[in-house]
């Protein structure tokens, strides 16, 4: 063999992959068309979501489809011209929403967080990036006590999974987060909640961790890979070839270019995210906040505040829509007045994305020696420390932390 492991795709996820397995004792090969966290992982919102268990496709999310759909900038769009594309993955969304599979999406993803919580932790202090987190808990802001009524079946969903949520109103709230408009008149408080000094600058601390561990980065795309008996090919865009040991595929939103081929045809498509990040001194933000209404998020960064979120389904090749940016701005500042608006970078990526809101973690159809690790939609940073410890298990041969069923590539 070449090399030991390949890592395919140098994002949040393949980085931790990495430094779990060198942590294993593994020698592994990190390949990226770009570079270390130049994709998604560059501009998310930071938020370690170790709450976020409910899966997107919930009745509360089926009763604001309807209002969500017929604003083109709304929280939820399809691009129209995706919409053939893309309507065998809505019939497998809306499979997803049905009681049975949303109760089993909720356990199988409070396992993972919980597996994900502990080795997130375990990374930060190891890789000594503690100073990098911070633990401010999260805001989530309602503009009628029928609103939070309404969500009270996923409030109840998190307590039952052992989550401290606090309902916060009056006094409190003000003191959580001051300046906020007065239609928020109730909200609820997530302790525990962590996020990120900045995402991109987080990733590239778990990169550089990786590599004074051993691990070694190739800048290649990779065009195809291929079963051996003992390993995997590994061809490259390039005409060039190597053999290794064990492939990880953890490319994102665009692992599937080279899972179809190898015959598992996961339903994985790609929802766009957009956000402004507003110069440092915009807005007094003391944590993040969630406005759950209008489908977007607001961070406080090392490098401004961030304000980002709602979902497009547009694929890859489409060309951004930047006013979806600007509608998520101007509604930041009404919720928030004094929110200096000015000065503002813009951002797309590309959320890798599965019906049931499960990552895929296992192996693959053809060969014990390509293994999958994506798909995790919009909780990519928070459980990449998780999903590289069971990548970690199944390249050694240790026993799972947890059953794996739930994430199989197969289970489509």
């Amino acid at each position: 063999m070449d090399t030991d492991v390949v890592i395919v795709g140098a994002g949040i996820v393949g980085l931790a992959s990495a430094y779990k397995l060198a942590e294993a004792g593994r020698s592994v090969l990190l390949v990226d068309r770009k570079g270390f966290a130049e994709e998604t992982s560059r501009g998310n919102a930071g938020a370690f979501a170790f709450s976020d268990i409910l899966p997107l496709a919930t009745k509360d999310m089926w009763r604001k489809l309807p209002r969500w759909l017929a604003d083109p900038l709304g929280p939820l769009t399809v691009r129209p011209e995706y919409l053939p594309q893309i309507m065998p993955w809505l019939v497998r969304f809306w499979r997803a929403g049905w009681p049975d599979r949303v109760d089993a999406a909720i356990r199988a993803q409070g396992a993972l967080m919980r597996v994900a919580r502990t080795e997130m932790d375990s990374l930060v202090v190891s890789a000594g990036i503690g100073s990098m987190v911070r633990s401010d808990g999260v805001l989530e802001l309602y503009e009628s006590e029928g609103e939070l009524r309404r969500s009270w079946h996923e409030i109840d969903a998190k307590t039952r999974e052992g989550i401290e949520v606090r309902v916060v109103r009056g006094e409190v709230l003000a003191a959580l987060q001051p300046g906020l408009d007065p239609r928020f008149v109730v909200g609820t408080f997530v302790p525990k909640w962590q996020t990120v000094s900045d995402p991109y600058d987080f990733a590239l601390a778990i990169g550089k961790a990786a590599t004074d561990r051993g691990v070694t980065f190739r800048k290649a795309e990779v065009k195809a890979l291929r079963p051996l008996g003992d390993g995997a090919f590994i061809d490259f865009a390039d005409g060039t070839s190597l053999k290794a040991g064990k492939v990880v595929v953890a490319s994102g939103a665009w692992s599937r270019a080279l899972t179809a081929p190898l015959g598992d045809l996961i339903p994985l498509d790609t929802e766009r995210g957009y956000n402004t990040t507003l110069p440092p001194g915009a807005f007094d933000l003391r944590r993040q906040l969630v406005f759950p209404g209008h489908g977007f998020v607001v961070t406080p960064l090392s490098n401004g505040v961030r304000i980002g979120g709602a979902v497009e389904l547009g694929g890859l090749s489409l060309p951004p829509n930047f006013k979806r940016s600007e509608a998520m701005l101007k509604k930041a500042a009404m919720f928030m007045p004094g929110l200096k608006t000015a000065g503002g970078r813009q951002w797309m990526g590309f959320r890798p994305s599965l019906p049931d809101s499960l990552p895929v973690i296992g192996r693959s159809r053809p060969s014990p020696h390509i293994l999958y690790a994506f798909g995790h939609g919009h909780l990519g940073l928070t459980q990449s420390a998780g999903t590289g410890k069971l990548i970690a298990e199944l390249v050694t041969g240790a026993a799972p932390s947890l059953d794996l069923a739930p994430f199989s590539p197969q289970r489509f």
